[in-house]
């Protein structure tokens, strides 16, 4: 190509300055197309402008990466994650990874220490393998402050008498339609309120300010840029069991230019209301068109989880507890899944037992499937194996937590003998979804379970935690491949929040890439977990890592 230079009295031709790549990786391999292969990569302002044979771009100014023995991937993107919670909780008094009752009472104790006078105590993630805490476990270390901690998966709180007496709550309050409270022998409360219940005390809690909300995003963004990832599905965006909406937190980041993520928002679904808060879901939607931040789905949580009996069974619970918990009839959900498909919205479905996944995929049979977004389900624990080949048929997206899919106390002690052995052999069918054609997207549910898609990785090939002892996988035969996973977790999760110019390195696509210590390709299946990111670029930014 040539250009000619204007000047009085001469007219040469002289060629364009070369255009040389602002960023390049060389000499290692990457992660295209499913394996491994030796590819140097080059990426001009935000979007890789070329692969292979890349030498004639690399310019005094550009900036080169070398790979060596590590690994470049595609920018992890997780398709269901709540940051802001997750950030929230680490401000307050995190209960995360603790392990009994002990250790629970002398880190709540010690946080309240730390902050002597009145109000709230807040926090969350404590996790008890068998059965549920009491208020009497908090009252002697907290007598004279309401205390509301989350469960570590967010479908239960545990709180202290002073927080009963403030909400009024005692043996004669009614379980809510969407809850359960935690009642001894003689029906009195004990101190664990589950799902809607939650919000009998919840409602009470003074709310964090814009500023907290804003401050819990930042270091949740930057923790997730650490482990790769550089895209998300925010879960639930609205009001939920005490949280507010985090969506004016990611309107302000993206209007500072601190939101360097690309996020995908869930709006959620009221399941009190009907289809008349579809025009404010629309409106939302719109409000929410940034850049780097959209709302184009919609969350519908259908049931609860196995731990608490509230996930819904098609057969009930062995020895009691009914069949759990339906949030959302099949009329009403046929309705607002047909309503939103049409809206233009995918919807985000939250199931746990197999009456719900059932459910969500009847809905969307029903819908006609016009919407521009992929339907998706999520968790997917208990799934009848008449229903794995419907993902495929229907194009609904199962969107797996893989770190959930391995033998752990709470799975063994309590879910398993609730559900009996024929159940047991349907949980977690993801090798069966994978082969039937489903294109699976992989998220870690965070601040639930770890961030880190590597351990996810990990469970997902091996169906154990990278500590279990040899023999304790959950359903080998329902292990993925690592190429399948890495794929779920980079071009499936892209798919699922709707970025489809992610996922895969390609020319033309945005530069969001990440360069690993090694290359577990070619590491024993066991140590896939021990795998780390060394840096993180989104649209040829670098957000994680040094130079």
């Amino acid at each position: 190509m040539q250009a000619h230079a204007e000047g009085k009295g001469w007219h040469g031709v002289l060629p364009y300055p070369k255009v040389y790549a602002d960023l390049v990786f060389l000499g290692g391999k990457a992660f295209v197309e499913g394996a491994p292969r030796p590819l140097d990569v080059a990426v001009r302002r935000s979007t890789i402008v070329a692969t292979g044979d890349i030498s004639d771009l690399v310019g005094p100014s550009t900036e080169v990466v070398p790979v060596g023995d590590g690994l470049l991937i595609p920018g992890i993107q997780d398709a269901h994650v709540h940051p802001v919670w997750a950030g929230l909780e680490a401000m307050r008094c995190n209960l995360s990874g603790l392990s009994g009752l002990a250790a629970l009472r002398e880190k709540i104790d010690s946080y309240v220490r730390a902050r002597p006078g009145g109000g709230w105590v807040t926090g969350g993630g404590w996790l008890f393998p068998s059965g549920t805490p009491k208020a009497c476990d908090l009252d002697d270390i907290v007598p004279d402050r309401p205390v509301f901690l989350y469960s570590n998966d967010h479908h239960a709180a545990w709180v202290n008498s002073v927080a009963l007496r403030l909400a009024g709550i005692d043996r004669y309050t009614p379980d809510p339609h969407d809850g359960r409270l935690e009642r001894d022998a003689h029906g009195n409360p004990t101190g664990v309120l589950h799902e809607g219940a939650m919000a009998l005390v919840a409602e009470l809690m003074p709310p964090a300010g814009p500023g907290d909300y804003a401050a819990a995003l930042r270091y949740a963004q930057a923790h997730l840029h650490s482990l790769g990832v550089t895209g998300w599905q925010d879960a639930i965006l609205g009001e939920y069991a005490g949280y507010l909406d985090p969506s004016p937190a990611y309107r302000a980041l993206a209007a500072s230019g601190e939101l360097t993520a690309r996020v995908c928002g869930a709006l959620w679904w009221e399941r009190h209301l009907g289809l008349e808060q579809v025009p404010d879901l629309i409106g939302r939607r719109t409000t929410n068109a940034l850049e780097r931040f959209a709302t184009p789905m919609v969350k519908i949580m259908l049931d609860g989880v196995v731990e608490n009996f509230t996930a819904a069974l098609a057969e009930p619970y062995l020895h009691g507890h009914g069949h759990g918990l339906s949030f959302v009839d099949d009329e009403s959900l046929r309705d607002a899944v047909k309503a939103l498909d049409a809206a233009g919205f995918g919807v985000h479905f939250h199931a746990i037992g197999d009456a719900a996944v059932r459910s969500a995929l009847d809905a969307v049979a029903a819908s006609g499937r016009t919407a521009k977004h992929r339907h998706q389900i999520a968790h997917l624990q208990v799934v009848n194996p008449a229903d794995v080949p419907r993902f495929a048929e229907l194009g609904v997206v199962p969107n797996i937590q893989a770190y959930w899919a391995t033998h752990e106390p709470q799975l063994d002690m309590v879910c398993l003998p609730a559900l009996g052995q024929e159940r047991t052999n349907w949980l977690y069918p993801f090798g069966d979804l994978s082969r039937s054609g489903a294109v699976l997207a992989m998220g870690s549910d965070w601040p639930v379970t770890t961030a880190d898609p590597w351990q996810a990785m990990h469970v997902a090939v091996n169906r154990a935690l990278p500590e279990a002892l040899l023999g304790q996988a959950l359903r080998p035969e329902q292990g993925l491949s690592l190429s399948t996973a890495l794929t779920a977790a980079t071009l499936g999760s892209a798919e699922a929040n709707g970025c489809r110019e992610a996922g895969t390195i390609a020319v033309g696509h945005h530069a969001d890439l990440v360069v690993l210590d090694r290359d577990p390709f070619i590491a024993p299946a066991a140590e896939i977990g021990q795998t780390r990111v060394t840096q993180t670029f989104v649209g040829g930014q670098r957000v994680y890592g040094v130079t």
